[in-house]
């Protein structure tokens, strides 16, 4: 009885720890996506709103604009590094027209774009010099970086900035979504005890979202691959 009792303990852990994988590379591009979508929709409409009022400005926007809708059409090679017809890419905004809001926005872009593109050395540095204050572009930004720090194997990188990325968004859209992804690292690293308090803190403070709805397994998962 004993002996079957430690096979199913020694199933269930492996279960789950295939199910933190799983979980890493399902929600990877599904997070990236969201940042696309915050970027587009919050960023895109505060550069439309305010940005005429300085000729560079302006400038800027227009050579953005071709890059945004490459981006909406996922093809990011173009996006990024420019076509034939006269867009030079998000790459060359942002150098050609360093210091304005929308180089700042290029960055963003062009981040994404490398990440999407599987270069996530890239994708770091691109995301590291955009700057927001914006309290979904900021974080969510924050989060795909810690997604690239994943792919590239860099675990506690990864969970730390997941974790900061929760922190700074401080609501039920994004926060629990790093905050799961940093605990299934933190599983996959051997960190139970953390890994329990990330997902408690979604039990907690972020019980209306929708990854509160089965949290408790996962916690209970983690307690159980700790023994």
């Amino acid at each position: 009885m004993a002996e079957q009792k430690n096979q199913n303990e020694h199933l269930n852990v492996e279960d789950a720890l295939t199910q933190s994988e799983a979980f890493l590379i399902k929600y990877k591009n599904a997070i990236i996506g969201g940042v696309a979508a915050v970027v587009i929709i919050v960023a895109g409409f505060i550069m439309y709103k305010h940005l005429y009022a300085e000729p560079r400005e302006e400038k800027a926007q227009a050579a953005l604009f071709k890059g945004q809708e490459y981006f909406e059409q996922d093809a990011f090679e173009q996006a990024l590094n420019g076509d034939s017809i006269g867009f030079t890419g998000f790459l060359k905004v942002a150098d050609e027209y360093s210091g304005t809001k929308a180089a700042n926005l290029a960055k963003a872009y062009a981040g994404i774009c490398y990440a999407q593109l599987g270069k996530y050395e890239d994708a770091i540095k691109m995301l590291d010099g955009f700057s927001s204050d914006d309290q979904m572009v900021a974080p969510a930004i924050l989060g795909a970086t810690g997604n690239c720090y994943a792919q590239l194997g860099q675990l506690d990188k990864a969970a730390s900035t997941l974790l900061s990325a929760a922190a700074k968004a401080d609501n039920n859209t994004l926060s629990p979504i790093f905050l799961m992804q940093a605990g299934e690292i933190l599983v996959k690293q051997g960190k139970f005890d953390d890994a329990v308090e990330a997902y408690t803190k979604i039990k907690d403070k972020y019980f209306q979202s929708y990854q509160a709805i089965d949290i408790d397994k996962y916690i209970e998962q983690a307690k159980l691959m700790k023994k």
